[in-house]
């Protein structure tokens, strides 16, 4: 056997090794990275999902609040029979339910439903939901927090929704000004959003009082 011919064979055959290898190595990372994501709650169509997001708007959230909370939405089956979280980012979209609990600080979330869920939440509710919620698909976040449907913040999709579906008001509406709006980071952040005319008597729902919602239970925390 020629020198040359023996160099192609070594060289295949490292190849042959390493390629296993890397197969081996993608396959693991692969399956632990499966199993990582698998540790999804037993969710239903309808159920809230509340999470802390990443941004300086959820720290003057959660300031203005007294929550951790401050961003949620609705999960939701598609046509591909897999979960999405219907939520109101930039745009309004549907996100899968992985992608979503991945995005949150440190993968946090609690799931809520409502207490009667099994008679209230039925497949034509279900439809109802989806319809209404098909009408803010793709519309721009509502960095103003306003109560026309023009532009939509995340609880207040989640609210509209279940109130044209369901005539159930998941939590209590609220003006801007019963906020507490008195430290730095919100002030900066209303300056920023509105400069000097803050409309103190915007009605607002806020993620919290969502969350505090006497008909809603807890599925995950």
């Amino acid at each position: 056997m020629s020198m040359f011919r023996k160099t192609i064979i070594t060289i295949l055959l490292l190849l042959g090794v390493a390629g296993s290898l890397l197969a081996a190595r993608t396959f693991i990372a692969g399956h632990l990275f499966t199993k990582k994501m698998t540790t999804v709650p037993d969710v239903r169509e309808g159920d809230i999902i509340f999470q802390v997001s990443q941004s300086g708007l959820s720290t003057a959230i959660q300031l203005a609040t007294h929550s951790k909370y401050s961003h949620c939405g609705i999960i939701f089956k598609r046509d591909d029979d897999q979960w999405y979280v219907y939520e109101a980012l930039q745009p309004v979209r549907y996100t899968p339910l992985r992608e979503w609990i991945a995005r949150g600080k440190k993968g946090h979330y609690v799931v809520k439903r409502l207490k009667d869920a099994a008679t209230a939440i039925t497949p034509a509710v279900i439809r109802k939901m989806k319809a209404a919620g098909k009408s803010f698909n793709g519309k721009d976040y509502d960095f103003y927090f306003g109560w026309s449907d023009e532009r939509i913040y995340c609880s207040e999709l989640v609210w509209k929704i279940y109130k044209s579906a369901t005539g159930l008001e998941i939590g209590t509406l609220q003006t801007l000004k019963e906020f507490d709006l008195s430290s730095t980071a919100v002030k900066q952040q209303m300056k920023a959003i509105y400069g000097d005319h803050i409309p103190l008597d915007e009605k607002i729902i806020s993620p919290v009082s969502m969350f505090e919602s006497p008909l809603l239970e807890a599925i995950k925390n």
